[in-house]
């Protein structure tokens, strides 16, 4: 079913919405897939606040023109599958771990703050901790000398409790 005019233009810009504020856009080629399998994935891209969609390739050139995203227009070829997310690695990252689980998803290209990846490099990107677990790991580091230190007191205290006993 093919779109009317009006109805490219609501895609475009609903596109050009999403590219707006979004730090990363992954491209894979979902050929042979069954339909359970991609809602799975649309399921996990949602999960993780991944705007997934199958789109028109030539309303995605359109959308990215002009844009940091620009780059990636010659690898829009052939039945794909379009991540964008504002978080730097999500989408990355839900695409390529539903690749590693089913083959039919081949991660074609990515880009990432203006610079094209090719898959390898959005291999890489995936491998990168999201912002949660970074600040995670943050806070944990520096919460460890204010925890040592309570514990060296507490220890002490019961030291000085035995002795005086």
């Amino acid at each position: 079913m093919s779109l009317n005019i009006e109805d490219k233009k609501a895609v475009v810009a609903e596109i050009s919405a999403q590219l707006a504020d979004a730090q990363t856009l992954v491209v894979a080629e979902y050929r042979g897939i069954e339909v359970s399998s991609m809602t799975k994935l649309r399921a996990k891209a949602r999960e993780n606040g991944v705007y997934l969609r199958v789109l028109k390739n030539t309303l995605v050139r359109r959308a990215v023109a002009g844009t940091q995203f620009e780059s990636l227009a010659d690898q829009m070829v052939g039945p794909l599958v379009y991540g964008i997310s504002v978080d730097a690695v999500a989408a990355a990252k839900v695409l390529h771990q539903f690749a590693k689980e089913d083959n039919k998803i081949v991660i074609k290209a990515g880009s990432y703050n203006g610079k094209l990846l090719d898959a390898a490099e959005v291999t890489e990107l995936a491998s990168i901790p999201s912002r949660e677990e970074l600040l995670s790991k943050l806070l944990f580091v520096m919460q460890a000398p204010v925890s040592g230190f309570a514990r060296a007191l507490a220890a002490l205290a019961e030291k000085q409790q035995t002795e005086a006993a």
